[in-house]
C-alpha cells in the first residue's frame, strides 16, 4: 500500500509538472515505475531504465528521449546500495525518498546518488540526544543485518559514546535468519539490566523481535526506533504491538500536498488497465473482481466503485512525511532540467555558451544541475543538497501512542533540526507518554546509580565508563555536584564538611581561656599571684622580725615582685595571637626571668660571703653591700634587656597562621622571629641560674636557721630540671601546646622558687615564732664560732 501510494504520488507530481507554465515551458515529464521486489529484480529494473526507454509515453505528439534523465527510488536502503553504484558509472542521478543508509554518503562509492531524506548519520546523533536528554546512560541495541542497521547503529554507539551513554549490548539479525537466532537475541534482552533498547531496523524485523518477546512475556520495556520503522501504520497488526506502545524515534517532519488527496481518490482502473497492482490494490479495497482477475470466487466489480468516500491508508494524507520525499525528489529533477533548458547557468558549472537541447539532454548535465538545486515547495520548504548529496537533517520526535479505538500512531512531542547550533538542535515540545511497565514513568536505566555530592565515580574494572562505584571524597576535598569524576579541594583556609559537599572555613587554634588548658594554666597564674601577694604581706608585717632581717629583706621583697611578674608573664601566653602579645609575651618571660634569677643570685652571694669572711675586721661584706646588689640586679638584667631590644629591632615575634601542621584547622601561633634570639635569652637566663646553683651548692651546709643556701640550691635545682626538661618538650609539641609547655615551665620554676626560698620562712613565722628571735639566732652563730 505504501509504495502505491509513492508511485501515485510520483505521477501527480509530474502531471502537475507538467500543467506549470512557469516550470519546463514546452516541455513535458515522462516516467517507467517498476514495481518488482527483491533486490535482484530491483536491479534488473535499474538496468533496463539505463539500457534505455521502450515505449514509454503513448502520446503521439511527443518526442521521446533516448534514455532517462533520473531515477526515484528505491525506498530502501539495501536495494538502493545494490543499483546505485551500476547506475552511477552511467552519470544517472538516483534520487531517494527514503534510503537513509549513512554509507549512501560515500561520493567515492556512490557519486550519482541524492535523496530528500536526512541521513541515518543525523538520525543516529538525534537518537543519542534523545538518550541523553532521558538520562538513560546503559541501552542495549538491536539492529538488521545488512549495511543500513549496521552502519545506523555504529553511527549511533559512536553518538552515544560522545554524550556519556554505554551499551549494554548490541545484537544484529535479519527476517531471514533461523529462529534460533532470534530466540537467542530475546534471552540476551531478558537477561539485561538496561530497560531502553535502541533498534535500528525495518518493520519488518521489528515485528518479528516484539512478537518473540511477547510470547515470552518480556515487557516493561523502552524502546527508541529508527525512522525506518516508527511510523510504519501496520505495526499495529502486529502480534504483542502494544509491547512498543510509549516508543519514540525520529522521521521526516509531516507535510501537506495540496491536491493529492483529490488525486488518489480519482483513481480508477480504467486509467491503468495494464497494470496489476492497480487491479490487486482494487479488489483489495472494494473486495471485487475485475473482468480480468482470476479471483472467480469474489462478485464481479460493478464499475461503480469509488475511493471518494472511501477511508484507507492510501487516501489518508493526514501524516504525509515519506510521501513528501517522493514529491519533492520529482521536483528536484524537474527544477534541474528547467534550468538546463532555461540556460540559468550557476557559478561554478561548465558553460559553453549553448542551451540544452530538451530532445537532446544528457543525464550528467542533469547530475551537474542537481549539485545546485535550490528551491522552496509549496510548504515553505527548502529544497537543496550539499556536497555529499544529503538533504537537510530535520526531524520530528514521535511518540507512539496508543488511542481509543486501539490503533497505535505516532504524535509529534519534539524536533530536531541540525542546520540549529547544537544547544538548539533538540526541542522538546510536549511530555511523551512512556509506558514502561506500565506506569506512565520515564524509566531508569543506568548501569551505576547517580553519584551525590560528597562523593566521585570510580569506574568499575573491566566494565564501560557508565559502571561505576561511589566512593565519598577525602577528607578536605568535595565535590558539589552530582556524577562528579573527580573532588576538588578546598581552598587553604577552608576545609570539607562531613558530608563532603562544601568548604568550610576551618577553624582557628589558639591557647584559649574558654577551654580546659587555658583555664588551668589561668587558675595556676592567679594563684601563684595570690600567694605571692599573701606571702609579701606575711613578710612585710614582720619585716622586723630577725628572720626577715637575717635574710636580706630588700632582695627577699625585690624577688617576690619578680615572682609575681612571671606568674602574670604567664597570662601573656593564652588568647589570639597578635602582634603586640607575641613580642610581649617572650620579652617579658626573659626579662622578668632574669629579675628573678639575679635576686637570687644576689641573695645566694650575700649568704656566701656572710659565712665565709670570719676573721675579725674583714671588710668582704663591704664589696657586696646594698648598693652593690642593687647594681649586680640592674646590670643582670640590663643584658637580657639588651638582647630583647635586638631581638625585637631585627626580627620580632609575630603572629602566623600555620596551615601545615594539621589539615583539618588552622593553628595561630606566634613566629619567634629568630630562634637565634630565642636561645640567646633561654641560654642566658640558663647561665644565671646555673651560676645561681654551683654558689648556693658551695652554701648549702651554713648553719640552718641562719641561711638559706639550702633552699636555694634546692630551688636552683628544680629550676634547671624544668628547664632543662622544657627545651625537648617545646620542639615536640605541636601547635598550641608549645605555649602550653611554656607557661608550665614558667609556672614549675616560678612555684619553685617561691615554695622552696619562702615557703620554710612562713612556716617559722607563723607556726614558730620562738625560733623568730635573736636569741635563738644567737645561739646557732655561737654554735658554728661565728661572732
Amino acid at each position: 500500500m505504501r509504495e502505491f501510494k509513492f508511485a501515485q504520488t510520483m505521477i501527480f507530481a509530474i502531471n502537475e509538472i507538467n500543467k506549470n507554465s512557469d516550470l519546463l515551458i514546452n516541455v513535458k515529464l515522462g516516467y517507467k515505475i517498476y514495481n518488482n521486489c527483491g533486490t535482484m529484480d530491483i536491479m534488473r529494473a535499474a538496468l533496463a531504465l539505463v539500457s534505455g526507454i521502450k515505449a514509454e509515453i503513448s502520446d503521439d505528439n511527443c518526442t521521446k528521449t533516448e534514455t532517462v534523465q533520473a531515477i526515484v527510488g528505491h525506498s530502501g536502503s539495501l536495494p538502493t546500495i545494490a543499483f546505485a553504484q551500476v547506475v552511477g558509472r552511467f552519470q544517472i542521478p538516483v534520487i531517494s525518498h527514503f534510503a537513509t543508509c549513512a554509507c549512501l554518503s560515500n561520493r567515492r562509492e556512490y557519486p550519482t546518488f541524492y535523496r530528500t531524506i536526512p541521513s541515518d548519520y543525523y538520525q543516529s546523533r538525534a537518537l543519542a540526544k534523545l538518550v541523553k536528554h532521558f538520562g538513560w546512560t546503559w541501552v542495549g541495541a538491536v539492529a538488521v543485518n545488512n549495511e543500513y542497521g549496521l552502519n545506523g547503529i555504529a553511527a549511533f554507539i559512536q553518538a552515544a559514546q560522545e554524550y556519556g551513554v554505554c551499551i549494554e549490548y548490541f545484537e544484529a539479525f535479519s527476517s531471514s535468519d533461523p529462529p534460533h537466532v532470534l530466540q537467542r537475541i530475546t534471552e540476551r534482552i531478558k537477561q539485561s539490566t538496561s530497560k531502553v533498547i535502541m533498534a535500528f531496523m525495518s518493520h519488518r524485523e521489528i515485528k518479528l523481535l516484539v512478537s518473540e518477546l511477547y510470547n515470552q512475556n518480556i515487557t516493561g520495556l523502552q524502546w527508541i526506533g529508527s525512522d525506518a520503522w516508527i511510523t510504519d501504520p501496520s505495526l499495529t497488526d502486529s502480534e504483542g504491538h502494544k509491547i512498543l506502545a510509549g516508543s519514540l524515534g525520529f522521521t521526516v517532519a509531516k507535510a501537506h500536498i495540496p491536491g493529492l488527496e483529490e488525486y488518489l481518490r480519482q483513481l480508477h482502473p480504467s486509467q491503468f488497465p495494464d497494470s496489476q497492482f492497480v487491479s490487486d490494490f482494487w479488489e483489495k479495497v472494494f473486495n471485487c473482481s475485475l473482468n480480468k482477475s482470476v479471483n472467480t470466487y469474489k462478485q464481479p466489480c460493478s464499475g461503480f466503485e469509488s475511493l471518494q468516500n472511501v477511508t484507507s491508508l492510501f487516501t489518508d494524507v493526514s501524516e504525509l512525511r515519506y510521501t513528501n520525499n517522493v514529491y519533492k525528489s520529482v521536483y528536484a529533477v524537474a527544477h534541474a532540467l528547467d534550468k538546463l533548458i532555461k540556460c540559468d547557468n550557476s557559478p561554478g558549472l561548465p558553460f559553453n555558451g549553448k542551451c540544452s537541447d530538451p530532445k537532446h539532454i544528457q543525464p550528467w548535465k542533469v547530475l551537474q544541475q542537481l549539485n545546485v538545486v535550490n528551491f522552496t515547495t509549496v510548504n515553505g520548504e527548502r529544497v537543496y543538497f550539499d556536497n555529499n548529496g544529503d538533504s537537510p537533517a530535520r526531524y520530528e520526535l514521535v511518540n507512539l501512542q496508543i488511542t481509543h479505538n486501539g490503533i497505535m500512531e505516532g504524535e509529534t512531542v519534539g524536533i530536531y533540526d541540525a542546520s540549529l547550533p547544537e544547544e538548539h538542535e533538540f526541542i522538546m515540545t510536549s511530555n511523551p507518554v512512556i509506558w514502561s511497565n506500565g506506569l506512565n514513568e520515564v524509566p531508569v536505566s543506568v548501569c551505576s546509580n547517580t553519584c551525590l555530592p560528597g562523593t566521585h565515580m570510580v569506574l568499575q574494572k573491566g566494565k564501560p565508563v557508565c559502571c561505576y562505584d561511589c566512593i565519598p571524597c577525602s577528607e578536605g576535598e568535595i565535590s558539589n555536584l552530582t556524577d562528579s569524576v573527580h573532588c576538588m579541594p578546598c581552598p587553604v583556609k577552608y576545609w570539607s564538611n562531613k558530608q563532603r559537599d562544601a568548604c568550610i572555613p576551618k577553624p582557628v587554634e589558639f591557647l584559649a581561656y574558654d577551654e580546659i588548658l587555658g583555664t588551668l594554666i589561668a587558675s595556676f597564674s592567679l594563684l601563684g599571684i595570690f600567694l605571692t601577694m599573701i606571702i609579701t604581706l606575711i613578710f612585710y608585717s614582720h619585716k622586723e622580725t630577725p628572720l626577715v632581717r637575717a635574710n636580706n629583706s630588700e632582695m627577699s621583697f625585690l624577688l617576690l615582685f619578680s615572682l609575681t611578674l612571671c606568674f602574670l608573664c604567664s597570662l601573656t601566653f593564652i588568647g589570639r595571637p597578635t602582634e603586640w602579645s607575641c613580642m610581649l609575651r617572650h620579652t617579658a618571660f626573659g626579662i622578668t626571668f632574669v629579675l628573678c634569677i639575679s635576686c637570687v643570685l644576689g641573695k645566694t652571694i650575700v649568704v656566701l660571703i656572710a659565712f665565709r669572711a670570719t676573721l675579725p675586721g674583714s671588710k668582704m661584706l663591704k664589696w657586696f653591700g646594698p648598693a652593690q646588689q642593687r647594681l649586680s640586679v640592674l646590670a643582670f638584667n640590663l643584658i637580657q634587656v639588651l638582647i630583647c631590644i635586638l631581638w625585637l629591632t631585627i626580627s620580632p615575634p609575630f603572629p602566623f597562621m600555620n596551615f601545615l601542621l594539621y589539615k583539618d584547622r588552622i593553628v595561630l601561633q606566634c613566629n619567634l622571629g629568630t630562634a637565634v634570639a630565642f636561645c640567646a635569652v633561654l641560654g642566658y637566663i640558663g647561665l644565671l641560674a646555673v651560676l645561681c646553683f654551683i654558689i648556693a651548692f658551695l652554701a648549702r651546709k651554713l648553719p640552718d636557721n641562719f641561711n638559706e643556701a639550702k633552699f636555694i640550691t634546692f630551688s636552683m635545682l628544680i629550676f634547671c630540671t624544668v628547664w632543662i626538661a622544657f627545651v625537648p618538650a617545646y620542639v615536640s609539641s605541636p601547635g598550641k601546646y608549645t605555649d602550653a609547655v611554656e607557661t608550665f615551665a614558667i609556672l614549675a620554676s616560678s612555684y619553685g622558687l617561691l615554695f622552696c626560698i619562702f615557703l620554710p620562712k612562713c612556716y617559722i613565722i607563723l607556726f614558730r615564732p620562738e625560733q623568730n628571735t635573736k636569741n635563738h639566732i644567737m645561739r646557732q652563730r655561737h654554735k658554728y664560732g661565728i661572732n
